[in-house]
């Protein structure tokens, strides 16, 4: 239970905290409209579409803000206490720095909690709407920068037979309803030899495991003998093709829907649960997953970070009003906050590139700015 000058700091800290929430995403709310005013115009995006796709997008703003408010507010709020001296009264009562640092812990769990429910529920779904209705609206299709489209490895453990299949999956569209067209499949045995090759018009996921391909056509292709002008030239084998025309085929495959969609949301705004199966599906191809399971310890700790923009706030009550208005704090704050989120994105960033451990590259920026927090704060408890 919270006590009475809990309450009244939490009442303080959250109607501030709202306050700065809805003005800071409003600002970004501006800024974004504005970057899609370029696109508005081409084939049916609209203003009012534009308006629309922005507006899906808040609560990924409200995920990136939260932390950075929760600071602003908290600085705002004690600086003012500072300025009319009733945190001075707090102290002369009883409350002891440690004291205050857990009542200020306690008021940030329900931050905490609801950061992690934008971060994994509403904002990773409303982002993947926002992506679909613009592109719904301009009638185009989702693709990499490569000119032949999607490029994805697909490995099946076992076959009829037992032999592991190996499969590069080429994928000229990817529509927003999760259809696929223009696909080609090359299908390698164990010894990466070439056995098959699809070609598909379009492709629907079938749960579970299957996806309906139509307009197939299917080249099947097996050594042939050696010729006597090229007798078992292991660099230019002889095949044998056999091309068959289906209408329908149903092929069995460990990608689905929601790892393609992956191409429609950044890492950063995916859910932890869809960068999990995503990091698992490269890990079992062979491929790199540093930039996704850094994203992914980011997900699980960057809530956290709102605890820690608490213990930086802290300090700011002990400064009375002759060290700085109330301005001039919050100004600060927001200073804090801008080069945390910075520092923090940049650090994402080079840990990329030096492969550095995930978990210590999501955590070192918080832990960073923790430690500068505790230190501010035993400096001016001494002072």
């Amino acid at each position: 239970m919270l006590r009475i000058y809990e309450r009244y700091f939490a009442r303080q800290i959250y109607l501030a905290f709202i306050f700065i929430l809805f003005a800071f995403s409003g600002l970004f709310f501006f800024f974004d409209l504005i970057n899609e005013l370029n696109t508005v115009g081409h084939g049916n995006y609209k203003f009012g579409m534009a308006v629309l796709r922005v507006a899906l997008q808040t609560p990924s703003r409200f995920y990136e803000i939260i932390p950075v408010a929760a600071l602003i507010s908290a600085i705002y709020v004690f600086a003012q206490m500072a300025a009319a001296s009733e945190f001075t009264i707090f102290r002369v009562s009883g409350l002891s720095t440690g004291r205050a640092l857990r009542s200020l812990l306690k008021i940030g769990i329900p931050l905490v909690f609801v950061t992690y429910i934008i971060g994994e529920v509403i904002g990773p779904y409303s982002d993947q709407l926002s992506e679909r209705v613009r592109l719904e609206a301009l009638g185009s299709s989702v693709s990499t920068n490569f000119q032949s489209g999607v490029w994805v490895k697909d490995t099946l453990t076992a076959r009829d037979n037992g032999e592991q299949v190996t499969r590069f999956v080429n994928v000229g569209q990817l529509n927003p309803d999760t259809t696929i067209a223009n696909v080609r499949i090359y299908e390698f045995d164990s010894k990466f030899r070439l056995q098959n090759v699809r070609i598909a018009t379009s492709g629907v996921f079938e749960p579970p495991g299957h996806w309906k391909l139509t307009g197939v056509t299917d080249t099947q292709l097996s050594d042939a003998p050696p010729q006597a002008v090229n007798p078992g030239d292991a660099l230019n084998p002889v095949y044998r093709a056999k091309q068959t025309t289906l209408p329908e085929y149903s092929l069995r495959s460990e990608l689905t829907p929601q790892i393609l969609s992956v191409l429609l949301v950044s890492p950063d705004r995916m859910s932890m649960f869809n960068l999990f199966r995503y990091i698992q599906h490269l890990t079992e191809n062979h491929q790199d997953t540093q930039r996704y399971q850094i994203a992914f310890w980011r997900k699980i700790l960057y809530p956290f970070a709102v605890f820690v923009m608490l213990v930086l706030s802290l300090p700011f009550a002990y400064l009375h009003t002759r060290a700085g208005v109330v301005g001039v704090k919050v100004f600060g704050g927001i200073m804090i906050g801008m080069s945390f989120q910075l520092f923090n994105t940049l650090f994402s960033h080079i840990g990329t590139l030096n492969t550095w451990p995930a978990p210590i590259t999501a955590a070192a920026p918080a832990l960073a700015y923790l430690a500068i927090g505790l230190i501010g704060l035993k400096w001016v408890d001494r002072h």
